[in-house]
């Protein structure tokens, strides 16, 4: 059946049909009744793919992230599916396990599609120092496709880019800490050439400088991002003669490494050490003591991306870079010294 035949047996005009089905004008009651009727009857759906020739538009969304098993990484997605489905997109999700090879294939795979637009996580966007012909690569889609980088970004002509002030945040856990009495405090996690971790180092060094601290070099442990990071640098922590009181982490996955592995070796927390995580994921709650963490608001950061692309998908005016302030939450991984 096509709108043809529902205006046909409904007794009223195509136009009328398609005001009903599209809601961009008013139609009496009585008159909707009638077509509501003959479309429910034959179980009605507009064809999707003739629509989106006719408008030039597929009302297809693509995600390109590093890793969905990263809890961080599905809580941002949950606030882009809740943006997108309001806003009538699908999306296809597209996990590339980090491997920079296969962002490029995504990449060429949703023009293909003919996607209406890309969100982009992780990956190349968050190294301190991306190749050329990466950055150049993703440039060029950005030129002909709608793209937007959340956390991250890419040197030359700018993107479109939502993000968290995650240095802002990394002051906040520090003063926290100092606030609670500790000076002796370590951080751990977190690949050196990642710009995530570049932030929050930048920004634990500033706020020990700002109190006349020094930062103890072996107290600086680089890792990756996983819950066996922080058990293992934990343990580099609890094997040192001169152990710190607290410990900053780079995200909540470390932190609760980090957590498990002193509980192990008969360590209370926070009672002999506090420990803060960074990115609020639900994990953060589920363990004992529940973790203090740093609030990246992951559901606004999601739906404030596609919020942003479905702007200039629709060809509006939007700035280049959106700030999200995050917010310290306190729980009970943490106490006074």
């Amino acid at each position: 059946m096509t709108i043809y035949d529902v205006a046909h047996e409904a007794g009223v005009s195509v136009a009328t049909v398609s005001r009903v089905l599209n809601n961009t004008a008013p139609v009496s009651p009585k008159t909707k009744q009638k077509i509501m009727t003959v479309i429910e009857k034959y179980q009605f759906q507009r064809n999707a793919l003739a629509r989106s020739l006719k408008k030039k538009e597929t009302r297809t969304l693509g995600i390109i992230l590093p890793d969905i098993t990263n809890p961080f990484f599905p809580e941002v997605f949950s606030g882009i599916e809740l943006e997108a489905r309001e806003n009538d997109y699908t999306l296809f999700l597209c996990d590339t396990m980090g491997e920079y090879e296969r962002e490029t294939q995504y990449l060429y795979m949703l023009r293909e599609r003919q996607v209406d637009g890309i969100v982009f996580l992780g990956g190349r966007i968050n190294l301190s120092k991306v190749e050329q012909n990466l950055a150049e690569e993703l440039q060029t889609f950005a030129q002909r496709v709608p793209t937007v980088l959340v956390n991250g970004s890419i040197p030359g002509n700018p993107i479109h880019r939502v993000c968290v002030d995650e240095g802002a945040g990394t002051e906040q856990a520090v003063r926290h800490l100092l606030a609670l009495g500790h000076t002796d405090i370590a951080f751990i996690g977190g690949l050196e050439y990642m710009t995530t971790t570049m932030q929050k180092i930048r920004a634990f060094k500033k706020v020990f400088r700002e109190h006349g601290l020094t930062v103890r070099k072996e107290w600086i442990l680089y890792d990756d991002f996983s819950l066996n990071a922080g058990k293992r640098q934990m343990k580099k922590l609890l094997h040192m003669s001169h152990k710190p009181t607290a410990v900053l982490c780079v995200n909540d996955y470390t932190a609760v490494g980090a957590i498990q592995e002193a509980g192990r070796r008969g360590y209370s927390i926070p009672n002999d050490i506090s420990i803060i995580g960074f990115d609020d994921v639900p994990l953060a709650t589920a363990i004992l003591p529940e973790v203090t963490t740093v609030s990246q608001k992951t559901e606004l950061l999601g739906r404030t991306a596609i919020s942003i692309l479905h702007k200039l998908i629709q060809k509006e005016k939007v700035k280049k870079l959106t700030v999200i302030e995050p917010e310290l939450i306190i729980r009970e991984s943490t106490a006074q010294l």
